[in-house]
């Protein structure tokens, strides 16, 4: 809540008021959101208070420490760059914001967390857009930065009602040819059929949400086959009501086939959760023992977009407390 007490002290000063805002800050606090239109309205209303450079570390460094403070050693952070004529923000000035401001999280938690970035292409936005979000992202994975994270791929994501995919996927397939890797959300709305195929032609390294792809014989069929890993977000389903309650989710599918999966926040602050919360309720909701989620946990090592050095020593963490990385038998 401290970026909206410092929007609206930047708007009181003006003498202006922001009651959306206010609004909206109420359902963030009490995480709740009511549908996926309504979260896409909400993402609007965070742009609004992240507007600058500052606003961007200072919410990049709270985000690191309240994950290691969640016992988090492993972080893939996600962030589509924006640019803001108003406060002279460049998309530029903001990569170099969000990677200070992980540097300055890393710093305080005393080094307990890795964090890597994926620069976000937001789908509604025109092909031009996306390429420049990649060139970017091609400007910050040299092993040679500054920083403590750097940047190993792109995600597309954004709302999934807009956006022409069909100019957007040449520019995801360049991405993937240059060495990033690319995570993409897919099938979170029914009926959208030749969008998840479009994805899917570029062989993404992962998926998220991946709500309705049972209901796609064709692409669900690709994604077990090539073993492409999903990212799954339970909190975040339940409520953007995209699955109606915890026990109809999707997981229990992949569990039952040993797909390659990991539990993931989508956004911890919007939905309300934390990682061990995620892991909590998919114990709670599908019988699964503490011993099968440190397995599962384990096992969504192997999916991370780091470099191999780092998989060893994470390998190496868990192998101290005698839990391989291999997938969780059966319970």
């Amino acid at each position: 809540m401290k970026l909206i007490e410092r929007h609206r002290e930047r708007i009181a000063k003006v003498g202006g008021n922001d009651d959306e805002v206010y609004e909206w800050a109420q359902l963030i606090e009490k995480g709740c959101v009511r549908s996926l239109e309504e979260c896409m309205q909400l993402f609007g209303v965070i742009h609004k208070i992240v507007s600058d450079e500052d606003a961007i570390a200072l919410t990049a460094a709270d985000v690191v420490r309240e994950f290691a403070d969640d016992g988090v050693i492993y972080l893939e952070l996600r962030s589509t760059p924006r640019a803001n004529p108003k406060t002279g923000m460049t998309k530029r000035s903001y990569v170099e914001a969000l990677l200070r401001g992980v540097d300055h999280g890393i710093v305080q938690t005393s080094y307990r967390i890795h964090v890597r970035l994926l620069l976000s292409i937001d789908r509604s936005l025109p092909a031009s857009d996306a390429l420049e979000t990649v060139q970017l992202a091609l400007e910050y994975t040299s092993p040679a930065t500054p920083h403590y994270a750097r940047v190993v791929g792109v995600d597309l994501s954004g709302n999934p009602y807009a956006g022409n995919l069909e100019q957007i996927v040449p520019v995801l397939r360049l991405a993937k040819q240059s060495g990033l890797k690319l995570a993409a959300h897919l099938a979170e709305i029914p009926s959208r059929s030749d969008d998840d195929r479009l994805i899917l032609s570029v062989a993404p390294d992962r998926v998220g949400h991946a709500t309705h792809l049972l209901s796609t014989e064709d692409s669900l069929a690709f994604v077990l086959e090539h073993r492409i890993p999903v990212e799954l977000c339970l909190t975040s389903n339940v409520k953007c009501q995209t699955v109606p309650t915890y026990p109809d989710h999707h997981l229990g599918f992949w569990l039952q086939r040993r797909h390659p999966i990991s539990l993931c926040t989508d956004d911890k602050g919007v939905f309300g959760t934390s990682l061990s919360e995620e892991y909590c309720l998919a114990g709670q909701h599908f019988a699964l023992s503490r011993e099968t989620l440190a397995s599962l946990a384990a096992s969504s090592a192997e999916q991370i977009f780091a470099e191999d050095d780092l998989k060893v020593a994470l390998r190496r963490s868990w192998a101290r407390y005698g839990i391989g990385s291999g997938w969780p038998n059966p319970e």
